[in-house]
């Protein structure tokens, strides 16, 4: 008896292996053969294509609708339509606020959407980066006044005149003021910052076991240019998801974006033929850095991949 009972336990261990085995099996139909493979993935990349295509026209639809209610807010508080009382000018603030909001994610879109599909060609055009950082940091400093936050411009002079594109650049540096606005508490500080740099920079093709040697470098052939704050900081685990696409921390769920800002930035700047990065530690603030040489070496958007080139 006790050896019939053994044998019925290890026909039903048997079943029950080959049942567990067979639910977690795939289907043999969901895997495409290898002959197939590229195939699928062109038709996936074509999918896309045509998602984010679609997207961005109709994130571009809204530009124009959204600018008219904008413009109308903007007449109401001129109040050259009629006299306002103190609660009709708020709710118009609360309105000119949200609607600068919602053209400022319909914009990140439309950029990441250029960014994805090839759309953004980059243009250099040799400039002064100090004339440049500054403009930026002027048409910042109203809002971080009203918010209670000091903003210093550290320019450079001894910083070469050489190619960049300018829009780009701004862009880069805007998104990172905003980044730093919007999670540096009140009475804080934000530094941006320009320096020449020498970039030890080394070529990816040479083997990993290949000995590295440090390029005699004399003079910079770099920018470096940080946005330094007092805020809260970011953990090391997140030091390089932060620069993903749509990546928002579980602790800034309840801050508005589409978690745009940073990847915008890393694409641009790597675009430049740059790379960029933050220090940071919990508590102590964030430093986010980024350099673009002297001598631009353009990079096609497109080919940069949605978790970064290079790291």
């Amino acid at each position: 008896m006790a050896s019939a009972h053994k044998s019925s336990c290890a026909s039903d261990a048997s079943a029950a292996t080959s049942a567990a085995q067979a639910l977690s099996a795939p289907n043999a139909g969901d895997i495409p053969a290898p002959e197939n493979l590229p195939g699928e993935y062109k038709e996936l990349r074509e999918r896309f294509q045509r998602t984010t295509n679609a997207l961005a026209s109709a994130a571009h639809d809204l530009k124009t609708p959204l600018s008219i209610l904008n413009g109308y807010v903007e007449l109401l508080q001129t109040e050259k339509l009629g006299s306002l009382s103190e609660r009709q000018r708020t709710v118009l603030r609360d309105m000119e606020a949200s609607g600068k909001r919602l053209q400022q994610f319909v914009q990140d879109f439309l950029t990441y959407s250029a960014l994805e599909t090839g759309g953004l060609n980059m243009q250099f055009q040799p400039g002064n980066v100090n004339d440049c950082l500054g403009g930026v940091c002027r048409l910042w400093s109203n809002r971080f006044q009203e918010k209670g936050l000091a903003l210093y411009f550290l320019a450079n002079e001894n910083l070469p005149v050489f190619p960049f594109d300018a829009p780009k650049l701004e862009r880069v540096i805007s998104n990172l003021l905003e980044n730093a606005y919007k999670f540096t508490p009140q009475g804080g500080t934000v530094w941006l910052h320009v320096e020449p740099h020498m970039w030890d920079r080394r070529t990816a093709s040479l083997p990993s076991t290949a000995e590295r040697r440090r390029q005699d470098l004399k003079q910079p052939n770099a920018a470096k240019i940080s946005v330094a704050d007092t805020g809260p900081g970011i953990p090391a685990e997140f030091h390089q998801e932060v620069f993903d696409d749509f990546f928002r921390l579980s602790s800034n769920e309840n801050e508005e974006g589409m978690g745009l800002g940073l990847s915008i930035a890393r694409r641009l700047v790597q675009a430049m033929g740059g790379k960029i990065w933050v220090e940071s530690d919990p508590g102590a603030g964030c430093k986010f850095s980024f350099l673009i040489p002297y001598k631009p070496i353009a990079v096609k958007p497109s080919t940069l991949s949605a978790k970064g080139k290079a790291r």
